[in-house]
């Protein structure tokens, strides 16, 4: 039924209970699992302006995006599931349906954290904004 799973990683928690779930059920599948990190570019422009902070800024997050997919390839590799990463620049909520729609994805698992900001509250998150975007099957995996 699943052949390609999505599960978008930012190494939070919520994300963590993403892949849990996106391994099992890729593992009972046979599926593979794309593992995507989108470099969030509101958070490189918001300092953009600030000369060497923003070096700074691009480089932990580049190095944040790595660590994420290292942790969620050393997932797949446990459960015997068969992956590939991906690190793109972009929002979030544009840069996911778009890759789903790239890589014929059949399936989205993508993590919701029950401790949402007051940003999220006003213009909603991520999660929100994806099932919005798409029209493939999204699970969403609450920690």
């Amino acid at each position: 039924m699943y052949r390609d799973i999505l599960i978008p990683t930012d190494g939070s928690d919520a994300s963590v209970t993403a892949l849990d779930h996106g391994m099992e059920i890729a593992s009972n599948m046979g599926a593979k699992v794309h593992l995507l990190h989108v470099v969030d570019v509101g958070t490189e422009m918001s300092a953009s302006a600030v000369g060497d902070i923003a070096n700074d800024l691009t480089e932990t997050l580049d190095e944040e995006a790595e660590e994420a997919l290292d942790q969620a390839e050393q997932m797949a590799d446990e459960a015997g599931v068969t992956s590939e990463r991906a690190i793109l620049e972009g929002f979030p909520e544009d840069a996911i349906p778009q890759y789903s729609a790239d890589s014929r994805i059949d399936l989205i698992v993508i993590g919701e954290s029950e401790d949402s900001t007051f940003t999220e509250q006003l213009f909603g998150s991520t999660t929100e904004d994806v099932l919005e975007s798409v029209t493939t099957s999204v699970l969403v995996a609450r920690e």
